[in-house]
């Protein structure tokens, strides 16, 4: 059973009230996600709030929106957002995709989201870890998701997203109808020679130029963590 709480450098996440625990998956994305330049970041589906706080520490300058539809997992990532260094920068907003449209919320920089992608397997049985986890009802969609990006990314804006190598081939094509070609992917490997398991892909407007391909192993033969994992996550997990 995962821990009620997971300790970073900088920070510290409380979950025992959210549906989706801190996972490695959420950690490589909140580490990779081009930041450059940012000015205003948004978190799609916020959870315990870790996209939001890996956002704030790596992004002085920018200001940190995060809204999650579970008022329950809302309210712990705002509470761990208040307990932050960063407290003043982040917002938390208790509000679906749709409701928060509605506010005009403006433009952004960037957007980072690891959205539910078990698009065709059997659900679990707890609605939250569902909703968390799975597209359907009451969920983030990837239309949802790349409308949303295409309407309110600022100019030179990109959105960042998680899925797995096969729901990211749906998930670009999607956004290149949409207007938003991708334009890196990350492709990440549990071990060499293994199957790709993830991949982080960047979108942004303007043409359908060659992606920039990287690829990413999280652990070396022998099971320790790999020197460019331990890179990417250098100032975030406590122990590497």
């Amino acid at each position: 059973m995962p821990n009620d709480y997971f300790q970073f450098q900088q920070f510290r996440i409380n979950q025992a009230d959210c549906a989706q625990k801190v996972s490695t998956d959420a950690c490589l994305l909140g580490a990779a996600a081009d930041l450059g330049g940012a000015t205003r970041v948004l978190d799609l589906g916020t959870g315990t709030g870790l996209l939001a706080l890996m956002a704030a520490q790596r992004a002085p300058a920018a200001t940190i929106e995060a809204i999650e539809i579970d008022p329950t997992a809302a309210a712990q990532a705002a509470a761990n957002a208040a307990a932050s260094p960063w407290a003043r920068r982040i917002r938390v907003h208790a509000l679906s995709l749709i409701a928060y449209a509605a506010t005009r919320p403006g433009s952004f920089s960037h957007i980072v989201c690891n959205p539910p992608f078990f698009r065709r397997s059997l659900a679990p049985p707890d609605a939250a870890r569902a909703t968390a986890r799975h597209e359907g009802a009451g969920s983030l969609t990837f239309g949802d998701i790349i409308g949303f990006a295409a309407g309110h990314l600022g100019p030179g804006g990109t959105l960042t997203v998680l899925l797995p190598p096969p729901e990211m081939q749906q998930f670009e094509q999607g956004a290149a109808a949409g207007g938003l070609p991708a334009q890196a992917r990350l492709v990440v490997q549990h071990r060499p020679g293994g199957r790709a398991t993830r991949s982080i892909s960047t979108f942004g407007r303007g043409s359908s130029a060659e992606v920039k391909a990287d690829s990413l192993v999280i652990q070396d033969a022998d099971g320790a963590y790999s020197a460019a994992f331990r890179v990417l996550l250098s100032g975030f997990y406590l122990a590497l």
